[in-house]
């Protein structure tokens, strides 16, 4: 072994996970023992290596003769006796606390001194497996995500035990391979599990409390968050025995109430209903898609009361759909949607109430203040019947409205509502009146959990960036997001949902808060 490279690397178990780091491995030149507990298990890892180097080669990304050298590199066994020789061992058996130590046991008989032993968990302790063991100075977390050839995250999980070089020399391995590592320490869930898992638990309980509907929320969170699908969708594609794995894992560590595993979650799992893999999860799997409503009629006669970016953003969304806009108090009579635009509380009661006297009767007036409750604002109106609130989560990109109704609207405002603003070319989501809506009231504490974790030290802006677009997929990280949205938007929002609901969790993490007094990015 020379330089501190690893040039024989094995792997334990070839499930789709094992099977897919081997294949990265051998890719990359190194020799490859792969280890399974019997023949049975082991034709399976080589079934997993065949078809999915046998892809590549359908779409072009291979050659046949670079396929079977890949396949040259890795020896296949099930005897752990041949690992003996290996610099590096990546174990990836299934996430069973008992299961890995038992593994690890064996591994610290047949591996030599100097070899680093590496644990590809998503959410259990590295330091649990590491204690077990007569070499804890060399075990180390290496999280691949799945698929992972294609994934270009891999978290690198040091202890307080681990040698420094250990996790350095598994880093540098990981770049040579074309992957991007990110080094922390051993912290439940690691960077991307406990951010995504925070947001997904979160959805599953608004969905709970009836807050808003499963499609509502999903495409809120697609078309007005910009992510690449819902999180009803990626929890069925997880698995919603692994999404409940993970949050018990995280929650055990860190009593963290936003955690703590939403009970319709538990519910599904103890029905065997758990996504795509059994047909069945908070979606039948079946190929039937659900119709969207696709807006009908004539492009409304829109009155915006207010002035500032938002008024101008609405203007514009108007203009874009063809509809006629009225600003001036004799032009509201004739509307049929009114939209307070105001900036502040106080300037938003004022306009509302001249704009409701001049309003006929039946016609929509949406509140878009985000400081006032609905309720609040609609009561004032003295016809709160006619009052929805409507959000634009992000008013430039023009794609989603979020309109909430509160115990006062009248349905049949609430689905004209609906209608009118679906006229002016947006996708629409319907929520109760709450605090943030739907997208903020999901997308802002997932973002302070990354400002709370960037606060702690864990992990720098450009790791915990790296992991959720590289690891999850999202198209910007959480720390460029919050300097994209205004860590002052982020703050109010947070409040606001906080003294809604008295979680700790929500409460501002004391480094945003800081940024924001600062008038500071927090890049």
């Amino acid at each position: 072994m020379t330089g501190g490279s690893f040039s024989r690397v094995g792997v334990v178990g070839l499930g789709t996970m094992g099977a897919g780091i081997a294949e990265v491995l051998a890719r990359g030149g190194l020799a490859v023992v792969g280890v399974e507990i019997d023949q049975g298990a082991l034709d399976r890892g080589r079934g997993h290596l065949e078809r999915s180097t046998g892809r590549a080669v359908k779409r072009g990304k291979l050659t046949e003769d670079a396929q079977r050298e890949i396949l040259g590199r890795v020896a296949l066994s099930t005897d752990f006796a041949d690992l003996g020789d290996c610099d590096l061992v990546i174990e990836a058996v299934p996430e069973r606390l008992d299961l890995k130590r038992t593994v690890f046991a064996q591994l610290d008989r047949v591996c030599r001194d100097d070899a680093v032993l590496a644990t590809n968990t998503s959410s259990l302790s590295v330091t649990d497996i590491a204690v077990t063991t007569g070499r804890p100075t060399k075990i180390v977390g290496v999280h691949f995500f799945n698929p992972a050839p294609v994934m270009k995250l891999v978290e690198i999980i040091g202890t307080v035990l681990t040698e420094p070089g250990a996790a350095a020399r598994v880093a540098d391995l990981v770049k040579g391979l074309g992957k991007t590592p990110v080094t922390i320490g051993d912290r439940a869930g690691f960077v991307a599990n406990r951010l995504l898992f925070g947001y997904l638990n979160q959805a599953a309980g608004m969905l709970e409390s009836g807050h808003a509907t499963r499609d509502d929320i999903d495409a809120a969170m697609k078309t007005g968050a910009g992510l690449p699908m819902g999180p009803f969708t990626l929890m069925d594609l997880i698995g919603l025995d692994t999404c409940l794995e993970v949050l018990d894992a995280i929650y055990a560590e860190s009593r963290d109430r936003r955690h703590a595993a939403s009970p319709v979650l538990r519910e599904l799992v103890t029905a065997g209903l758990l996504g795509r893999k059994t047909g069945r999860g908070f979606y039948a799997h079946d190929n039937s898609s659900g119709d969207e409503e696709k807006a009908a009629g004539a492009a409304p006669v829109v009155g915006i009361v207010g002035v500032g970016p938002l008024a101008d953003a609405i203007a514009a969304l108007c203009d874009r759909a063809g509809s006629e806009v009225r600003d001036s108090a004799a032009g509201l009579a004739g509307c049929d949607l009114i939209v307070e635009a105001a900036e502040g509380a106080e300037a938003a009661r004022a306009l509302l109430s001249a704009a409701v006297q001049a309003a006929k009767p039946g016609t929509v007036i949406a509140v878009t203040s985000v400081d006032g409750s609905v309720i609040e604002q609609a009561m004032a109106t003295g016809r709160p019947s006619d009052v929805v609130g409507l959000h634009l989560p992000d008013p430039a990109a023009g794609t989603l409205a979020e309109i909430a109704t509160t115990v006062a609207t009248d349905p049949d405002i609430a689905d004209r509502a609906v209608g009118l603003v679906a006229r002016l070319g947006l996708g629409v989501v319907r929520c109760r009146d709450r605090a943030g809506f739907i997208v903020d009231a999901l997308r802002f504490p997932y973002l302070n959990d990354a400002a709370a974790m960037l606060g702690a030290g864990y992990a720098d802006a450009d790791s915990i960036d790296a992991a959720m677009t590289l690891g999850c997929g999202y198209p910007t990280g959480p720390i460029a997001d919050l300097d994209r949205l205004g860590p002052d938007r982020a703050v109010t929002v947070l409040r606001a949902l906080h003294a809604e609901t008295r979680e700790p969790a929500l409460a501002p993490a004391p480094l945003l808060v800081e940024h924001v007094t600062a008038g500071k990015p927090l890049r």
